[in-house]
């Protein structure tokens, strides 16, 4: 009987700190500034891809447009800082914030990480991961409006009973991704996910949400 209260109190301890864990995400800085446009600037990249951030910021667009935001084509975004002599991610991220503002006179503007991005051949799978941060800051007063974090893959489970199998599998699976580009599907998913589902919290709807029947 004793056994049996210890591990309900176990039980219970664990919940608690489960939910302890999984804070609602405060969004009272997000509320008082109530952003409008924003400006998405070019990601970071600490993967070996060259194209992982430009993969990536290619899927942010629709979902951000789909919220109810205005957001600044990349491209023109790109070409701009280009004319201006800042031509990689790094250097972009040296521009203040009232210069952001001056420029493009966004309301908020958005800094993203790819930290992950590809395919891994491992001995019995291969897999692709795309894996990426976002903060979100206004440009107005500096203050950090919101964070986020997304994580797609193509994983599955293989269901090949031998070794012999399992690994042919994966060799097949890892030359055909190379060939269709599947890190890009993977990076287009994660962009998705980066508003939807995160570990602190989603994106808020902008003011153009009920225009686009969202």
């Amino acid at each position: 009987m004793s056994q049996f209260i210890f591990l309900l109190t176990l039980c219970g301890a664990l919940l608690l700190s489960g939910c302890a864990k999984h804070k609602s995400y405060d969004y009272t800085a997000f509320r008082a500034s109530k952003p409008a446009s924003i400006l998405v600037l070019p990601a970071e990249n600490s993967t070996p891809d060259i194209n992982a951030a430009n993969s990536f910021i290619s899927g942010v667009t629709k979902p951000l447009a789909e919220a109810g935001y205005y957001v600044f084509p990349v491209a023109v975004v790109d070409e701009t800082f280009k004319h201006n002599g800042l031509t990689n991610a790094h250097d972009v991220r040296t521009v203040s914030l009232a210069k952001l503002r001056d420029i493009f006179n966004a309301d908020a503007v958005l800094y993203i990480d790819v930290s992950q991005y590809g395919s891994k051949y491992r001995v019995v799978d291969s897999m692709t991961e795309v894996a990426a941060s976002a903060k979100l800051v206004d440009l107005r007063n500096g203050s950090t409006l919101w964070q986020g974090t997304s994580f797609a893959s193509d994983q599955n489970n293989n269901s090949n009973n031998s070794l012999l199998g399992i690994v042919v599998g994966a060799v097949v699976k890892h030359v055909a991704n190379n060939i269709t580009d599947e890190s890009h599907k993977i990076a287009l998913r994660a962009a998705d996910l980066l508003f939807a589902t995160n570990d602190q919290g989603g994106l808020l709807p902008g003011p153009r949400r009920h225009l686009s029947g969202g």
